[in-house]
């Protein structure tokens, strides 16, 4: 059996995927389930933060995001039985790649997939799906009638959070990047009682760098301001410091604290968030927080255990009822998984990339 690695020799260094033939899979222990790949999805790599928790190895395995059919069961495994369809995300720690014919995955894992969801949807909308609930659950508190602002809402987590937002009650402003963006966002719809009625209530067009985001969202809300402001990254510096086309677009932090209302609360993805002084007061002023979305910490401890499952069960419920319509790209063979992850990694892929078995 074939899987897929990514290789960074040094670091800066550019990183590699290569395909290695795998030894046998080992014994199944107790509380593993050995599962048959269907599909997996992609997602970019953060080798400084696998550096940073000492997980760095010559070889990471790529491709965690997976789902598939129960081949056997460890004999102290009491939620999973084998021929069951199961959907999850393997541990930062793994060392099994989800890009390979069978894993073996600790049932913790793992949850079961509704039979009206398919594979690649599954697979492909795992991870967008805890990155929302995390964002909009367990650090801000989504409710009906909070205005939630969700930057870069084209975006397969975009997407997702959109139909979170608007699921629980909450008003949803979006910012797009491109034209094609707008009309995608436009277009998003929820189907009430024969009427498709926007998903979006504004969705403010970026792309041509001429639109005021803080002043659009203030008139947007008679001037109170936005409740949650989930972000796609923000400008740390002033425009001259910045040269990539993309960190044009984002907004400046000062735009995100003017337009965040009294008590809102800012998400943001952006690591090395700096905070002035000035900044901070405003904050406080305001009575608003400062999250990180960071996913992942939901296996960097057992204590959640519980709380993560139920999250991975509530999204394939959504999935099954249409509740998520994830942003997926078509599905892509196992040999073109190397080329599709280097577009990954690049961060140059606008849909979700899924690799079907």
């Amino acid at each position: 059996m074939k899987a897929l690695y990514c290789q960074q020799n040094s670091p800066g260094e550019e990183i590699t995927f290569v395909f290695q033939e795998r030894e046998n899979l080992p014994p199944t222990r107790d509380n593993d389930v050995k599962v048959q790949v269907r599909a997996c999805a992609l997602s970019w790599i953060d080798t400084k933060l696998l550096s940073e928790i000492k997980l760095e190895k010559e070889l990471v395995p790529v491709g965690r995001e997976i789902s598939g059919v129960v081949l056997e069961v460890g004999r102290k495994v009491t939620f999973f039985q084998p021929d069951d369809e199961v959907v999850g995300i393997l541990p930062l720690d793994s060392e099994e790649s989800g890009l390979c014919e069978v894993v073996l995955v600790h049932e913790h894992y793992l949850v079961r997939k509704p039979e009206k969801v398919c594979w690649v949807e599954a697979a492909g909308t795992v991870r967008d799906g805890v990155r929302a609930y995390t964002a909009l659950h367990y650090l801000s508190h989504v409710s009906p009638g909070k205005t939630v602002l969700v930057m870069d809402g084209a975006s397969p987590f975009g997407t997702i959070a959109i139909q979170l937002a608007q699921h629980r009650g909450a008003k949803v402003i979006s910012t797009a990047y491109s034209l094609e963006d707008k009309q995608y966002l436009e277009r998003l719809r929820l189907p009430v009682e024969g009427i498709r009625q926007p998903l979006v209530a504004r969705v403010i067009d970026v792309s041509n760098g001429k639109i005021d985001v803080a002043e659009s969202c203030l008139e947007e809300t008679g001037g109170l301001g936005v409740d949650i402001v989930i972000d796609a990254g923000v400008k740390l510096y002033s425009a001259e410091d910045e040269s990539a086309s993309k960190s044009q677009l984002l907004p400046h932090k000062h735009d995100i604290i003017t337009l965040l209302g009294v008590g809102g609360h800012w998400i943001t993805t952006e690591k090395n968030l700096q905070l002035d002084p000035p900044d901070s007061h405003s904050l406080f002023l305001k009575g608003a927080t400062v999250s990180f979305l960071n996913d992942e910490v939901w296996n960097l401890s057992n204590v959640q255990q519980g709380k993560y499952l139920s999250i991975l069960e509530d999204i394939m419920e959504k999935l099954s009822s249409n509740i998520f319509r994830p942003q997926l790209d078509e599905p892509i063979p196992l040999y073109e998984a190397k080329v599709s992850m280097e577009i990954v990694q690049k961060n140059q892929a606008r849909k979700r990339q899924v690799i079907q078995f």
